[in-house]
């Protein structure tokens, strides 16, 4: 496999070259909880991890429509009113967090809109919820089938107003990413502050530190 071209096309079908690939981590990083583990697309992984065994998510719902049923049928919790500032759209993503502690971060391919590592985020279409489409860039950008638990906070980005949820791991493989990512990773909290560069991610990890979930 050329490591240097992503294993899946971009929505326009076409071949997406990575100026950049990331070298995976050392096997044993996934089973050490105060280690930071990278895989890249395609990338080899322990069965499984914290129990729950790494498997690509073949029934991951094929448009907005299920998406939305999927998010339908989540947990029930509490979250405020979400109001976009003017000159901003809306967005939603999801913080996952592992039995161990660590946290998923993504790495957007080619360092797209200048983040090396991040949350998984995306753009809220017309007639889809916050939260279906938190789901949904969970899965795009990590590989990952993931529950919402909880809200997190708002976050106002430098094009978009988004909203993030607390949320864990019920399936799925991240080494099955799609394009937008050319990296995932597992990382220790106390890591966090460091790796995501952006100002933008800084009151998420905030909020994250003090819930200690």
């Amino acid at each position: 496999m050329d490591t240097n071209v992503h294993p899946k096309k971009n929505e326009r079908g076409q071949p997406v070259r990575l100026h950049a690939p990331h070298a995976p981590s050392a096997p044993a990083s996934w089973l050490d909880a105060g280690s930071l583990a990278t895989v890249v697309p395609g990338g080899a992984l322990p069965p499984a991890l914290n129990g729950l065994p790494f498997a690509p998510w073949r029934a991951a719902p094929a448009d907005s429509a299920g998406w939305s049923a999927l998010a339908a049928r989540g947990a029930a919790f509490a979250e405020p009113g979400f109001s976009v500032p003017e000159g901003r759209h809306a967005a939603a993503g999801a913080v996952i967090v592992e039995p161990d502690g660590r946290v998923w971060v993504v790495h957007p391919s080619n360092a797209y809109g200048g983040y090396a590592a991040t949350f998984p985020k995306g753009t809220v279409d017309q007639g889809v919820s916050l939260r279906a489409t938190a789901l949904r860039e969970a899965w795009e950008e990590s590989g990952l089938q993931v529950v919402l638990t909880g809200f997190l906070a708002d976050s106002t980005r430098s094009l978009s107003h988004a909203r993030y949820y607390l949320a864990r791991r019920v399936g799925g493989c991240p080494s099955d990413m799609g394009w937008e990512s050319q990296a995932v990773s597992l990382v220790p909290r106390v890591a966090l502050a460091g790796l995501l560069a952006s100002p933008h991610d800084a009151p998420l990890v905030a909020a994250l530190l003090r819930l200690q979930v």
